[in-house]
């Protein structure tokens, strides 16, 4: 496995997915699907003429029930496992409101300080997550 950060790419085309970390009173926002025991950042497939930020928008909210929130993108990344490439879009989103969980895919959503031990995806998203935190210190943006 092997994951690559790009400045934004000039074609959106190339973009599946968006990911999102997301903070809510001080504690990031990790999210259980209703058929995994483990936990995730809020995500996912950008459907079919959608534009990424309008994307990552509605995950947000499908996903957390964020409905008042700042989504700041960060940058392009991409994942390679076994020869295959796959390009997402990673956001940074400040949620002041949070909302009930619609009827999504999502059992529920914790919050916490730090990342959670039982990851779905245990090898990309503390990848991820250094990423954003990172990126937040250099712009000087206060989490």
């Amino acid at each position: 496995m092997n994951i690559e950060f790009y400045d934004f790419l000039s074609d959106n085309d190339k973009l599946k997915f968006v990911v999102i970390n997301a903070r809510y009173k001080d504690e990031w926002i990790f999210v259980r699907h209703k058929e995994r025991d483990t936990w995730e950042m809020p995500g996912g497939h950008i459907e079919k003429d959608e534009m990424p930020d309008k994307a990552a928008g509605r995950e947000l909210y499908e996903e957390t029930g964020a409905i008042d929130y700042k989504l700041i993108p960060i940058c392009d990344y991409s994942v390679e496992i076994d020869g295959i490439k796959n390009y997402g879009r990673l956001y940074y989103a400040d949620v002041v409101k949070l909302d009930d969980l619609g009827d999504f895919e999502i059992a529920e959503i914790m919050t916490k300080e730090e990342l959670p031990t039982k990851l779905t995806y245990g090898e990309i998203i503390p990848i991820l997550h250094k990423k954003i935190v990172s990126e937040l210190e250099l712009r000087d943006y206060k989490t």
